[in-house]
């Protein structure tokens, strides 16, 4: 090919160091990745001297080529490249292995796209490999408007950018998979709840209606009543209880951690319920994982619920110590206290009827402990209130991670 025009001259080497350093931070800081395609793009074609820029990858069946990021394309050029074969000319070489090349012949790309642009406005394209490891996920694209050179260090960073722009699709892939396995986790976990909170009290309401049936037919009116009472009060519960659940789904978690989760509970608790909340920590690294802290967050978040709900306290504290052998979570508060010194079972199937609602609480606090191989105890503090103690046992290396 005729040389007419030089890419990047020796007084631009260093913004091509700017747009390498920018780009490795972009991508270890991570972020959207379609913008962050488009912003590098910008800098890539003005700093090349090309009339346009775009990438393209690979459909997750292999077939086709997706534009997921375009600059300076016409919009009618655009719209013919949004979906392109795999094997379509040098672009489609560049998809099969890691090579930088020319599209020889932009004729071939009038074909399917403008013949206005390729041919006239566009003289030349470059392809470039989008690699990570042994795999090609895509390819980007430099539109020329003169025929084009390339010394061998301008063709090294083009390779380079191609590999992190590589390496941006993989982590791009990699947190679509774990967004994936994250919403298939959540929404089975979510079916545990409905079974864990609401099923059983169904079932409760199943077992009392025959009873408000015969009642009636019986025109015994203190046990339909009764009867009555007792389906209203579980209903109302399922009713409770799913929202409970449903706002728990809605909560995600701090991504600063924990600690910064609960700081931001404690900083809008007076303001909400009248309760002045102290968080005290005597831990120096709590060293969770991600779904221990999720857990315990929300084991937490109930326990403030109740307390909120039913304490009628001025002050509570969550504290937080850890040993060799467990770490532990205080709540307390110096509300009315409960009446029974330990966890309760969901439904009592005497004729009681249900127990206080707070204790459908307290079941979930206690199944999502188990989950973390811990237990959660509730019961009066030595004066007066409630205290909620969760422990949860520590691996090895957990505990060498600072008491």
């Amino acid at each position: 090919m005729t040389s007419t025009h030089t890419l990047f001259s020796p007084a631009s080497l260093a913004d091509e160091g700017s747009i390498v350093s920018g780009l490795t931070t972009e991508i270890a800081a991570g972020g959207d990745l379609e913008s962050l395609l488009e912003r590098f793009l910008v800098s890539i074609v003005a700093l090349a001297g090309a009339q346009a820029g775009a990438v393209r990858v690979l459909t997750d069946d292999g077939q086709h080529m997706r534009l997921v990021a375009q600059h300076g394309l016409p919009p009618e050029v655009m719209d013919a490249e949004r979906l392109v074969e795999r094997d379509c000319g040098m672009c489609g070489v560049a998809a099969g292995a890691e090579v930088l090349g020319w599209v020889e012949d932009v004729q071939s790309c009038a074909r399917h796209s403008a013949p206005a642009y390729f041919g006239q406005q566009c003289k030349s394209v470059l392809a470039i490999s989008l690699p990570h490891g042994n795999e090609v996920l895509g390819i980007y694209n430099l539109f020329f408007g003169a025929d084009t050179h390339i010394d061998p260090q301008t063709q090294t960073i083009l390779r380079l950018i191609g590999q992190l722009l590589g390496l941006a699709l993989h982590n791009a892939r990699i947190e679509r998979e774990r967004l994936r396995v994250t919403v298939m986790k959540e929404r089975q976990e979510m079916v545990n709840e409905v079974h864990d909170v609401i099923a059983q009290t169904l079932v409760y309401v199943r077992m009392r209606l025959p009873l408000l049936h015969d009642a009636m037919l019986a025109h015994d009116d203190p046990r339909s009543l009764k009867y009555y009472a007792d389906v209203k009060t579980a209903v109302s519960e399922v009713h409770n209880n799913l929202r409970e659940v449903m706002t728990y789904f809605r909560t995600r978690m701090d991504p600063l951690g924990l600690l910064h989760a609960l700081q931001g509970i404690a900083d809008g608790f007076f303001n909400r319920n009248g309760i002045t909340l102290e968080i005290r920590n005597s831990a120096q690294n709590l060293n969770l994982t991600d779904e221990q802290e999720v857990q315990v967050f929300h084991i937490i978040q109930e326990a403030l619920a109740n307390i909120a709900k039913h304490s009628m306290a001025r002050r509570a504290v969550v504290a937080i110590d850890k040993s060799p052998q467990r770490l532990e979570f205080l709540i307390e508060d110096d509300g009315l206290g409960m009446d029974e010194p330990s966890v309760s079972t969901i439904v009592s199937m005497a004729d009681g009827g249900l127990t206080p609602s707070h204790h459908l609480g307290l079941e979930i606090m206690q199944s999502r402990a188990r989950r973390l191989g811990g237990s959660v105890e509730v019961g009066r503090n030595d004066g007066a209130g409630t205290r909620v103690r969760l422990v949860l046992p520590l691996s090895p290396a957990q505990a060498r991670g600072g008491a």
